[in-house]
């Protein structure tokens, strides 16, 4: 399973350390939060422990009406479980309880001015890229006319050297050779480049050559959602290639099927053409115009026609 350091957690997102335990290191395996607001009433059923724990001005305020005694019950037993850290949003002062209580049972307290429902927006997002599922595929990543192409195909096949022309042509670059792929939601995939390799191309017998140098930052792109997958492979006589675009093919990419079509290669084929044409029918086909489908049923009415 991903998971996320506290540590890294509080230098990413800037919080501030109220307490932090010697020798103490807590990990974050879900992206989801909880507001103890029931556990601070003494409900400890169904507690999300796993969970960062967000203590906003609701959840404070409360605390305030109960008598000391009760208060360190329900802290005793609310740091008793394995939390990961507890925070207090909107820059609310620490108890001096709450303090104690992190102290015997060696919990990380942190604090950050941002108001609650901000927060828990920012978090969450951070989170959810974090331990998004990841995958790293071999290929290219450019944006088409908004659409997310991954060349994938044999090597040496000429993927970078296609997806130089699109640069050429006014169209982005997002990775060369390793594209990183995260599952950011259910049914999305962002690409992006290695840190590395971010905005360099490698070109046979050039070399490595920095894209956003060459053509500036508007031949570049950081990260793209993908949206379809472009295989190149050597033309094989003999191999039946879909001339009407009426068959589907997809691609599994952590488990989401990703269209997927592929371009034979041969001299004499403008490949960037053709990839700027198929991003082109996609998007058409998105938008609920699918040139094969109607080519097809006219061919099928005329025939019935003709019987």
């Amino acid at each position: 399973m991903e998971k996320v350091p506290v540590k890294q957690m509080i230098e990413d997102l800037n919080l501030e350390v109220v307490y932090m335990p010697e020798n103490v290191e807590k990990y974050i395996t879900s992206s989801d939060v909880n507001r103890p607001g029931l556990q601070y009433a003494g409900f400890f059923e169904y507690f999300s422990s796993d969970r960062i724990q967000i203590v906003g001005r609701g959840e404070y305020e409360y605390f305030q009406y109960l008598d000391e005694k009760t208060r360190w019950e329900r802290l005793d037993k609310l740091f008793s479980y394995d939390i990961p850290a507890l925070l207090l949003t909107r820059g609310l002062e620490p108890s001096k309880d709450a303090i104690e209580a992190c102290k015997k049972h060696k919990k990380i307290f942190l604090r950050t001015p941002m108001n609650t429902t901000r927060f828990i927006n920012k978090i969450s997002n951070y989170l959810d890229s974090k331990l998004a599922p990841t995958t790293t595929i071999h290929g290219v990543l450019v944006d088409v006319y908004g659409i997310g192409v991954l060349i994938t195909g044999e090597s040496g096949v000429g993927k970078s050297e296609t997806a130089l022309e699109l640069i050429k042509r006014g169209h982005r670059l997002v990775a060369d050779d390793a594209v990183e792929i995260k599952k950011t939601e259910e049914d999305l995939l962002t690409g992006q480049a290695p840190d590395i390799i971010k905005y360099l191309m490698e070109i046979r017998g050039v070399g490595i050559l920095d894209i956003k140098s060459l053509y500036g930052v508007g031949a570049i792109k950081p990260s793209k959602l993908i949206d379809m997958v472009v295989y190149m492979e050597s033309w094989k006589d003999g191999k039946y290639y879909d001339r009407l675009g009426i068959d589907e093919e997809h691609m599994d990419i952590l488990g989401i099927p990703v269209e997927k079509i592929t371009i034979p290669v041969k001299p004499g084929r403008n490949l960037a053409m053709i990839i700027e044409v198929a991003s082109r029918n996609y998007r058409q086909k998105a938008m609920g115009y699918n040139a094969a489908k109607v080519f097809n049923d006219k061919l099928m009415k005329k025939l019935d026609n003709e019987k």
